[in-house]
């Protein structure tokens, strides 16, 4: 048997050997996992309605966060900051986010902590229900966003509904409010956008002007005024500014 034949053996013991282990690997049952939602001993439904109610708030948590918030106004200005610069991904987004995240924490801090104080720790040492609780945080949140939302706005959905007009802010339904606060929150971050885009317009336009003039028609004129921009923004402290704006919005 020469070394050719040898090898072929080889190969063919070596699949029937795979062959035979894959097919008793096959035969061995599978496992299975199964979850089950029902009533636990010692009255746990109510345990399990409390988790799903939890599991659905988290799902909604980002649409909460975004249309109930500050970070509405904040992210959107932040990235009219970006554009108007012409820096295209610079700073990424992760870097705008996360600031837009934390000042968001920063100026819903009083509402929050009125939240805690009021709402979840009376409910977690079980001086009231859950219904309260719920009542108590709806209507902190619902104090800051009335006072940022303008009238017209939440006219549009009160007359929408033809509900009877509210006798306070805690009687705004929030299918009304948060929607309102939210078209409103849009169009403040914009007017702040239209107002950091015109120094950098100007310096576009005389950037282009001056180009023309030379005769240099070739050459973008971005790639000319784009230093500049960058210049006059590390000038002026841009971002301390657009911070401090964004603050002082809150504060009115």
């Amino acid at each position: 048997m020469n070394e050719k034949q040898r090898i072929w053996i080889s190969l063919a013991i070596l699949i029937l050997l795979c062959a035979s282990g894959g097919t008793a690997y096959a035969a061995d049952p599978i496992p299975g996992v199964n979850i089950d939602i029902g009533t636990a001993e010692g009255g746990g439904g109510a345990t399990t309605v409390s988790i799903i109610l939890l599991l659905t708030i988290l799902s909604l948590s980002p649409a909460i966060l975004v249309l109930m918030t500050s970070f509405t106004r904040i992210v959107i200005v932040l990235g009219f900051v970006r554009t108007s610069l012409g820096t295209q991904q610079m700073p990424p987004n992760q870097v705008l986010i996360g600031l837009a995240l934390f000042l968001t924490f920063f100026i819903m801090a009083p509402t929050l902590g009125d939240i805690n104080q009021n709402a979840l720790q009376p409910y977690l040492r079980e001086e009231i229900s859950q219904t309260d609780a719920l009542e108590r945080a709806s209507a902190s949140i619902k104090q800051f966003m009335f006072h940022h939302t303008r009238e017209k706005d939440l006219q549009l959905f009160l007359e929408y509904t033809q509900a009877a007009p509210p006798s306070g802010v805690t009687d705004i339904p929030l299918t009304a409010l948060v929607p309102a606060f939210a078209i409103s929150e849009l169009k403040t971050a914009f007017q702040m956008g239209f107002m950091i885009f015109i120094p950098f317009l100007v310096i576009d336009m005389i950037v282009a002007s001056t180009l023309m003039a030379m005769g240099m028609m070739m050459l973008p004129p971005v790639m000319i005024s784009l230093p500049f921009k960058i210049l006059l923004f590390i000038l002026v402290d841009g971002w301390y500014l657009v911070v401090r704006s964004l603050l002082l919005s809150y504060n009115a």
